[in-house]
Order: C-alpha cells, then structure tokens, then sequence
C-alpha cells in the first residue's frame, strides 16, 4: 500500500531510525500521512486550503488546535519547538490517530507520542527553504530531499 511507501521514505529521511517494529517513525508518519490523503471525514485539513499534500494539510489541522508556533518553528530555518503527545492527541481527530494506531501496531496514545518526536525532524527536513514545498505528490517531494 502507498502508506508503506510513504513509511519507508520517511524513515529513510529520517535517517531510518526508531526501527522498533511496525516500521519505526517513518511507519507511524507514513500511516498519519496516508489517512489525511485518503479524504478521512475527520480530517478537515487534509484537503482545505493549503493542503495541496497531506503535510500542507496536517500543519493546518495542528494550526487550528493551537501549535500554530511549533508547527511554524519546524518550517522556519530555526530551530523546531517540541511537542508531545497529549497536545498530537488533542490535534488529530480521534478516527485518525485510531487508525494510524492501528496500522502502525500500537495503543493511540504511543502513536501520539512517537508523531510528536519524530514531526519536528520530518517537517524541518522536508522545508528546507523555510516554506512548504509546492505542487507534486509527498512521495515526489520526500524522494526530492534526499541527499
């Protein structure tokens, strides 16, 4: 399935690490990523404004719920404000952090905490010009940073 692709692609940007079973951080995000893609009700930033992929769409979601200032800190050239868990709980909709739990072979809530380490670094990696990448599909904009 794409969201496996997208898994691997994000480990590997991630430099392949977290490798606990279910395909580590790259896996979890693959999984989140994927469930915004694929139009889920629950999630209304995947397709709204900005959200030409599902990253343009997660950030706005996280904009929404109030982690306008780390979701910002991570495209920024500075450096990445943290979150945790509980806050990545409050941000997603529950339909989707059940399924990406799911998916990934863990409880909601581990899932929650493993986006919420491994985000930071994805979105920084993936704007590395300090904006959103534009146009093209996210496997597209992944496979363009790798060194």
């Amino acid at each position: 399935m794409a969201g496996n692709d997208l898994g691997g692609l994000l480990g590997s940007l991630l430099g392949g690490g977290g490798g606990q079973g279910g395909g580590g951080a790259g896996g979890i995000l693959g999984s989140l990523l994927g469930a915004l893609a694929g139009g889920q009700g629950g999630a209304p930033g995947a397709g709204g404004a900005g959200g030409q992929n599902p990253l343009g769409g997660l950030l706005d979601l996280l904009t929404r719920s109030g982690l306008a200032e780390q979701a910002q800190s991570w495209i920024g050239t500075g450096e990445n404000k943290p979150v945790d868990g509980t806050q990545i709980a409050e941000a997603l909709p529950d339909e989707t952090l059940r399924k990406v739990a799911q998916e990934s072979g863990v409880t909601p809530q581990q899932a929650a905490d493993e986006i919420a380490r491994s985000l930071p670094d994805a979105v920084d990696k993936l704007t590395p010009g300090g904006s959103l990448p534009q146009g093209g599909s996210l496997e597209d904009i992944i496979r363009a940073q790798k060194l």
